[in-house]
């Protein structure tokens, strides 16, 4: 079996905002699938992000949404280097979110990461399988 997209759906309190501080990251917008309730942040080829009102995601769900002083889950995307992957968690903290971490280097594996503006959490890596030890 191949999964051929994911979509990542994710509560929030204002979609303007959102849409803000993902484009000021340098991510975009899939238009066909966003509207006042929902913006779909197109992560890469296949992987996407919905930020979808509190309001429209209680529809998809029975259970609350968390109310901001809880971890539900914590996203984790690789990129090409440890410049971008600083990049975008510096780009982010300008833009409201805040670090919540320094900044991790196992040498093989670099990371950083950042609680967005709707309080959800992001680990960003690079990642150089050369460089993995030996067991």
């Amino acid at each position: 079996m191949k999964i051929n997209q994911i979509y990542v759906n994710l509560p929030v309190k204002d979609i303007q905002k959102t849409k803000n501080f993902w484009t000021k990251i340098g991510f975009s917008i899939n238009e066909q699938i966003s509207d006042e309730r929902a913006v779909c942040i197109k992560m890469s080829d296949n992987i996407y992000v919905m930020f979808i009102t509190e309001e429209f995601f209680q529809t998809l769900s029975e259970r609350p949404v968390p109310k901001g002083d809880t971890t539900q889950v914590l996203v984790a995307i690789s990129l090409n280097s440890r410049e971008e992957v600083d990049k975008v968690v510096n780009t982010a903290v300008e833009n409201g979110a805040y670090q919540h971490e320094e900044p991790q280097d196992y040498g093989w594996m670099y990371q950083n990461s950042f609680w967005d503006i709707n309080g959800h959490g992001w680990n960003v890596t690079f990642t150089d399988i050369s460089q993995l030890p030996a067991e």
